[in-house]
């Protein structure tokens, strides 16, 4: 029996063709249709396998790259160098609270930002402090700031001397607690301090003074109703024009025979409008001094500051009320 027939709509006279009964066989599917498509066939086996080579290679080199030691970057602004947010900047380090890694990126807010003056001299200096109120790893440091709302940095500047700096990287390594800068002049100190934290108030300070970290961060924590104000164990004396002597002034025929009101030298505090005055002016636009108080307490008239006496910041031995002391490490409150 035929699989199709057709019904004609006449006689014999129109017939249409009819369709063969033998079965059709099937031909088998090929995977090279056409002659176009197997010239083809190498080239992408091969881009295949490069890829594949590409893809291991790159994998490997990134595993080499990751596990090869690297000294830990550190946090650049300008020409200095924060060490310690480097520390928590860093992929196996963060900080605690709503204080992130990503918040490094900008000056942090604290009430205070303390710098303690050092020298490549000083490391017996540095480790009597550590030994006492300034902590010495990273995550005491962190708490004493969390706690006090102050930020506390040895403050040293470059040397040429490739020994003197690798010595010191191996302390920064260590203890990660310095802020680097590029000279020790007093206005780059506070043009660094400046740009690494939003502080009320900039601290300088020896490394030779023993501090109350909690008494500090109450004094500054006082209401002031004046913007400017410079805190300090104030005071005067003759000007020193002998050249023979230690405290000689060679700028002193512009001075008189008497100093001018300052503050002493080995800590006093300056309030955010003042350092951000300093911050901004240009190098060399200030007249520097012999000695680094008369210089600061200079700039200080011409800026029209409040001058704010507290003698605890100089106090001559541990009492209930001092703040800091000089060369005194049981005065530390810890030792």
């Amino acid at each position: 029996m035929p699989l199709f027939s057709h019904r004609g709509h006449s006689s014999s006279s129109s017939s249409l063709p009819t369709i063969s009964s033998k079965t059709f066989k099937p031909q088998k599917p090929s995977f090279f249709p056409s002659p176009f498509s197997a010239r083809h066939a190498s080239p992408l086996i091969l881009f295949c396998f490069f890829s594949l080579f590409v893809g291991i290679a790159g994998t490997f080199f990134a595993i080499v790259a990751i596990l090869r030691h690297q000294p830990l970057p550190v946090y650049r602004c300008g020409g200095s160098e924060d060490a310690f947010r480097a520390f928590y900047s860093s992929s196996t380090h963060h900080l605690g609270g709503d204080q992130s890694a990503h918040g490094l990126v900008d000056r942090p807010k604290v009430l205070g930002f303390v710098g303690i003056q050092t020298g490549f001299e000083s490391v017996d200096r540095r480790a009597a402090l550590r030994e006492t109120w300034f902590p010495a790893d990273p995550d005491g440091l962190l708490r004493l700031e969390q706690a006090t709302g102050l930020a506390f940095r040895f403050v040293i500047g470059y040397s040429r001397d490739a020994k003197k700096m690798a010595e010191l990287q191996k302390e920064v390594e260590k203890y990660r607690d310095f802020l680097i800068i590029d000279n020790e002049e007093e206005l780059t100190f506070f043009k660094a301090a400046y740009e690494h934290f939003e502080a009320d108030y900039y601290v300088k300070a020896d490394d030779d003074i023993y501090l109350r970290p909690d008494r500090l961060a109450t004094l500054l924590a006082k209401e002031r109703t004046h913007s400017r104000t410079y805190i300090g164990c104030m005071k005067k004396g003759p000007v020193i024009t002998d050249p023979k002597l230690k405290w000689y002034e060679k700028s002193g025929h512009l001075i008189g025979n008497e100093y001018f009101l300052h503050a002493y030298g080995p800590i006093y505090v300056l309030s955010a409008e003042i350092v951000a005055s300093l911050a901004a002016a240009r190098n060399n636009s200030f007249r520097m001094f012999s000695n680094e108080d008369v210089t600061i307490g200079s700039w200080m008239l011409a800026m029209d500051v409040k001058h704010e006496d507290n003698r605890a910041i100089c106090d001559p031995q541990c009492t209930s009320r001092s703040i800091a002391v000089w060369d005194i490490p049981k005065c530390s409150g810890i030792k």
